[in-house]
């Protein structure tokens, strides 16, 4: 099946971005499965490259790379990371900025989306 993962929200404070990702590198580690995630308002951050989080505390932008080094497909909103003052250039290889339009796309394309 295919799986479009949608993330809202920002990668620390509540633990929604960092579920999803579980739940999508898990999915991707039993195969079989097609997963892309749109990140999308302050869910963008997750895709900052450089993040310094405290020993033993997990590391969302590191969550992501595994997604994409396993065959997932990520995308962050453009007009997200302008809004909130990051460049495409900060964000972690394998995540590109993206639009509405290829949101659009992945959703047409998905057999099933889950909105966190």
């Amino acid at each position: 099946m295919k799986y479009l993962f949608v993330l809202n929200d920002a990668p620390y404070g509540s633990e929604r971005s960092y579920n999803a990702l579980r739940l999508a590198r898990q999915m991707l580690k039993t195969g079989g499965e097609e997963v892309k995630l749109f990140l999308i308002g302050d869910a963008v951050a997750c895709a900052k490259a450089g993040q310094r989080v405290a020993p033993g505390y997990y590391n969302i932008g590191d969550m992501l790379g595994m997604i994409v080094r396993h065959g997932g497909e990520v995308g962050v909103c453009g007009t997200c990371i302008d809004a909130r003052g990051i460049a495409a250039t900060e964000l972690i290889e394998g995540a590109p900025r993206s639009t509405m339009e290829q949101l659009a796309a992945w959703t047409q394309w998905a057999d099933k989306t889950l909105v966190f």
